[in-house]
């Protein structure tokens, strides 16, 4: 869920995992488009299927409630124009990687294996145009990094 500006960011409440049928469980992804994206990093480019929260209902209810998350998936959090934003761990069962992407995909930082259940706040450290939200520790799994470029169709290098 997206809130009107506190302290100069959007409280966007969207994190948790929860498996889809098949990809990701049972009663995740209901609706919501599945899309390919890529992160490329110094060993090579890193293929991931990610759901699109792209709508505040969707942003809302992000990942949380899922129980597991496969390496090659995800959530891309899409704000439609580059913002500070800020998340939470609240509803989510288990760790994530928040990866803040700036408009032209450049990773701007990186929140590795966030806390789950945890109110703290998580924010980027500038405007972002998207969020990528992966397994804990799925980032330094395939060694990305502030910097790497992330390939979708919603950021223009």
């Amino acid at each position: 869920m997206v809130f009107p500006p506190k302290t100069g960011h959007v409280l966007a409440l969207c994190l948790a995992v929860v498996l889809t049928v098949g990809a990701f469980g049972a009663h995740a992804g209901a609706g919501l488009a599945v899309e390919p994206l890529e992160v490329l990093t110094h060993d090579g480019a890193r293929r991931f299927l990610v759901e699109i929260a792209d709508t505040p209902a969707r942003q809302e209810r992000g990942l949380m409630f899922r129980k597991q998350l496969r390496p090659e998936r995800g959530m891309l959090f899409d704000f439609h124009a580059p913002q500070p934003v800020s998340f939470w761990m609240k509803n989510t069962l288990i760790p994530l990687d928040i990866i803040f992407i700036a408009a032209d995909g450049r990773i701007v930082n990186i929140a590795s294996n966030a806390k789950p259940m945890s109110e703290d706040l998580i924010e980027s450290t500038g405007p972002i145009l998207g969020v990528l939200e992966l397994r804990g520790g799925r980032a330094a799994e395939i060694g990305a990094r502030v910097g790497d470029q992330v390939r979708e169709r919603m950021f223009k290098p």
